[in-house]
């Protein structure tokens, strides 16, 4: 199930997974464990996402249980994100640190990675393979 999740991912899904492969490498290079940054951003992520949820919901149409959560991620990610790297020689969301920059970069293309195999594990062999496997 996982892998076919993974191999069926939409471009602008696999965008937002390569977003939380640079958030997660950057965190673990730059982790600061001060509570109050993390509760600043559930607080953050709390008053952003409700209101993005708010503009998203329709009498008709409900977001489903993914959407919710991700409203609520990326609200908490950008605000730790741009708390943790505040001072730290960044330009805008990049690291001027060389093996930073290559760290968080090779986090996207890794998973980009991963997405292309489960692509080619999941996909339905076409008639050409089949014709070929049985010979």
């Amino acid at each position: 199930m996982m892998l076919r999740y993974l191999g069926n991912l939409s471009t602008g899904k696999l965008v937002l997974w390569c977003y939380l492969c640079w958030y997660v490498a950057i965190v673990t290079l730059h982790f600061d464990p001060s509570p109050a940054l993390w509760i600043s951003s559930v607080g953050m992520s709390g008053i952003i996402g409700t209101a993005l949820l708010l503009s998203t919901s329709s009498k008709t149409a409900k977001p489903d249980g993914w959407t919710v959560f991700r409203l609520f991620l990326m609200p908490f990610c950008v605000s730790s994100y741009a708390a943790l790297i505040k001072g730290k020689n960044f330009f805008m969301i990049f690291p001027l640190n060389l093996n930073e920059l290559l760290i968080a970069a090779a986090a996207c293309v890794a998973f980009i990675m991963l997405h292309l195999a489960c692509r080619a594990i999941t996909q339905k062999p076409t008639s050409a393979s089949c014709c070929l496997k049985s010979k």
